[in-house]
């Protein structure tokens, strides 16, 4: 069988869908799609009325396998070349679709299926498997280990908030949250560089355009770190290699359908103290709040950020440090109740949150204690008794960034089969 896209003048046999036909009096003019492209196909009544029966009956995005002769023809538009049929096979009939351009997402969530069958959607899955590929493709070039962490759990990670109790035979078992505590356990075990691209779940009851019950993370955490410098270095790196591969190959069809110029970042990546940014919000767009909420980056000051980075540092990513202790979690390193992490705000909105991870024993346990969780994490502060090496890591939302960079409204584009408080279907 030929894809569409690689047909050349001569004997073929095609598969795909029936994406448009035109039954004239004496012609018929079909256009066939699969993923790779789409082909004209020519039919003469007169020549072959079996074939032309078949097509007279045929609907729309039916799917159908052809065998015949590829011609060069300087009047079809579509590449140039269309085919005259020798054997047509209708293979699957389709009936009217429930959906159209004019629905609404949730109504093309309900037949998803169909939903993605567009050119568009599909580029949009086409873009993000050679994004994420790009950015895998760094990591293994730079000695880093893939690896799959259990999803079933025995105690809720990390705050023990916003995680999915399920049955497991005669036990509670919960759905991970992040593949955090494994990842700091393959550092015990000496695999000193690994990333995992894998699903996470938040029982988050949040209905916004960047959340979701289950994602993709990507997630990558190294041993050996001097300081969370060496976190930031690395991601920025990575994403600046996954963006560049991903423009050379991507870069026009993304430009012609979503509109969107792929830029490469320059590195390094800036970076702001939490509270410069406050003093920046307020002197350069007057955005002022109360001395509380200035633990966090609120929604409009993330927003906010896009803006900062682009009329100070003409970038646009921004690297956010120095976040106080109370708001991250128990296994974030601190230097004098300073965090040693930091948010990567990319268009507005946050995409990483990242740190050096505190590595020795007695430090963790008091964090832990602190928090209120070290019954909770007992098992997971078992990793730290034996030698652990200075390491840190991040996770990026791979859902959140495609949205991002293709300037689409919600993860409801992003993810092949969304999940949110109110969808469990299809």
């Amino acid at each position: 069988m030929t894809k569409i896209g690689e047909i050349k003048p001569g004997k073929v046999e095609i598969q795909g869908w029936i994406e448009n036909l035109r039954d004239k009096k004496s012609m018929q003019f079909i256009v066939i799609r699969d993923l790779s492209g789409k082909v004209q196909v020519t039919v003469v009544k007169a020549e072959k009325p079996e074939i032309a029966e078949i097509f007279s009956h045929a609907t729309l995005e039916s799917t159908v396998k052809i065998t015949g002769e590829a011609v060069a023809n300087e009047f079809v538009k579509l590449g140039g070349i269309e085919i005259i049929p020798e054997t047509v096979e209708i293979t699957s009939s389709a009936e009217a679709f429930p959906i159209g351009p004019e629905s609404s997402i949730d109504q093309r969530l309900d037949y998803r299926w169909i939903d993605l069958r567009t050119e568009r959607n599909q580029l949009i899955f086409q873009f993000q498997s050679y994004l994420i590929n790009a950015m895998r493709e760094y990591l293994i070039k730079n000695n880093f280990i893939e690896i799959h962490t259990p999803k079933f759990i025995g105690t809720a990670s990390e705050s023990g908030a916003e995680v999915f109790e399920v049955k497991y035979f005669d036990k509670k078992a919960y759905l991970a949250q992040s593949p955090q505590f494994y990842k700091q356990m393959a550092m015990a075990s000496g695999f000193e560089r690994i990333f995992e691209i894998a699903p996470c779940f938040r029982a988050e009851k949040s209905h916004t355009k960047k959340h979701a019950t289950e994602f993709t993370s990507f997630d990558v955490e190294f041993s050996y770190v001097n300081s969370f410098q060496d976190v930031m270095a690395l991601e920025a790196e990575m994403i600046a290699y996954g963006l560049e591969k991903t423009k050379e190959a991507y870069g026009e069809k993304v430009k012609e359908v979503f509109g969107v110029d792929i830029v490469v970042p320059k590195l390094p990546f800036p970076q702001m103290k939490l509270r410069d940014i406050y003093d920046e919000l307020k002197e350069r767009y007057g955005y002022e709040v109360p001395e509380s909420e200035k633990t966090d980056l609120t929604t409009e000051a993330e927003r906010l950020c896009d803006r900062l980075a682009k009329d100070k540092f003409n970038h646009e990513f921004l690297l956010v440090t120095d976040y106080p202790p109370e708001k991250r979690a128990f296994y974030h390193m601190r230097d004098n109740g300073i965090l040693q992490g930091y948010d990567l705000i990319w268009k507005g909105i946050e995409i990483t949150s990242g740190a050096q991870r505190e590595h020795r024993y007695e430090e963790i346990k008091k964090n832990a204690e602190e928090k209120g969780l070290a019954k909770d994490v007992e098992k997971y502060l078992q990793f730290f008794k034996y030698g652990m090496p200075p390491h840190g890591g991040f996770a990026i939302g791979v859902d959140r960034l495609t949205m991002l960079l293709l300037g689409l409204p919600s993860l409801k584009e992003t993810q092949f089969l969304f999940r949110g408080p109110d969808r469990l279907d299809p």
